[in-house]
């Protein structure tokens, strides 16, 4: 077996670490070891894992990184061939890691492998943040089998086939040590929100393959650091999104982001707008300006991306979710 870490990047989570970390020590395969790394919390986290969770290594950073910047400072000090990476509101049962490291054992050319993550609160659905393996439309959008935008599907086994992906959720990311490090790891601009996309890309690009492998499944809670609506989150997923379509999209692609994605996006400002929410209303342009701003920084690391491509991307939907989703086909099907 890959020597395999389990890796919890934690910010102030005391409460999902009392509730979820049992689990994770409990199925853990032997000779699989948890790390819970500490991004700078000031609740009470800390003293709680030294005191309760002996068999945990804890490890603290010097202050709040973010989610790339955290895990990318963590995983540079520790040893393994697998990094799982695991948030801290997951619930996991046993078995659930071995047919991952399994999957990366009999396939020497897929960097990262993902369960199939069912809602903690409701474990007959899909839970929003990856269900069972993630994609993208032409313009940017993300989706996944079993959730479109905010339509969230039953799971029925509908999706239990393993099978390439796009993207897999950074909630229960599962990847080889050695591609991680060699492509840079997450982006640390990003600092949270669609950086494991954007390393899914940039592992595709490189001529890796990205696989979700539904036989194992995990519980995840959702929302534990920031809710949907937040101003943040839509600042983040938003500045972020346009990043990463600026740094891997092909010529073509990226031609029609910047042709269409501005009103699309001003379409979803004056949205929020309408239902009274002028923080998110203000996330959108702060989104935009910063977009801007980092245009130097982006087209240096575009001229790396492209200098890297030694192959391409699956899973990218060559029409529009929005159209889609609009004209009522609101579930993925057979849509990939």
């Amino acid at each position: 077996m890959l020597l395999t870490k389990i890796v919890i990047l934690n910010w102030n989570g005391a409460k999902h670490l009392r509730h979820y970390l049992p689990g994770v020590v409990a199925a853990a395969p032997e000779g699989v070891g948890v790390v819970v790394a500490d991004n700078g919390s000031t609740d009470d986290s800390v003293e709680m894992l030294r005191r309760d969770f002996p068999s945990v290594e804890v490890l603290q950073l010097d202050r709040n990184y973010g989610f790339a910047g955290g895990y990318n400072r963590a995983l540079r000090q520790i040893e393994a061939e697998c990094y799982v990476l695991l948030n801290s509101d997951v619930g996991t049962p046993a078995g659930w890691l071995e047919p991952l490291l399994a999957c990366l054992e009999r396939n020497p050319d897929v960097a990262a492998v993902a369960p199939k993550l069912l809602a903690d609160a409701d474990r007959t659905r899909f839970e929003y943040a990856g269900a069972s393996g993630g994609y993208m439309d032409f313009l940017g959008y993300p989706f996944c089998r079993g959730r479109m935008l905010r339509i969230v599907e039953r799971d029925e086994g509908q999706y239990d086939d393993e099978r390439d992906v796009f993207w897999i959720t950074g909630a229960a990311f599962c990847c080889r040590a050695a591609v991680f490090h060699a492509l840079g790891g997450f982006d640390d601009d990003f600092f949270a929100h669609m950086e494991e996309i954007d390393l899914c890309w940039r592992m595709q690009l490189a001529g890796w393959r990205v696989r979700i492998v539904p036989q194992s499944a995990v519980w995840h809670l959702g929302g534990g650091t920031l809710p949907v609506d937040s101003p943040n989150k839509i600042f983040f997923n938003h500045r972020n999104n346009l990043a990463m379509l600026f740094k891997c999209a092909a010529p073509g692609q990226r031609l029609v982001v910047a042709l269409v994605r501005p009103a699309l996006d001003l379409l979803a400002a004056l949205s929020y707008l309408a239902q009274g929410h002028w923080s998110c209303f203000c996330a959108v342009f702060r989104a935009w300006r910063d977009f801007l701003k980092w245009h130097p920084a982006l087209r240096a690391k575009r001229r790396a991306v492209r200098g890297s491509r030694a192959g391409s991307a699956c899973g990218i939907y060559r029409g529009s979710l929005l159209l889609r989703y609009f004209f009522g086909r609101r579930t993925f099907g057979n849509m990939m």
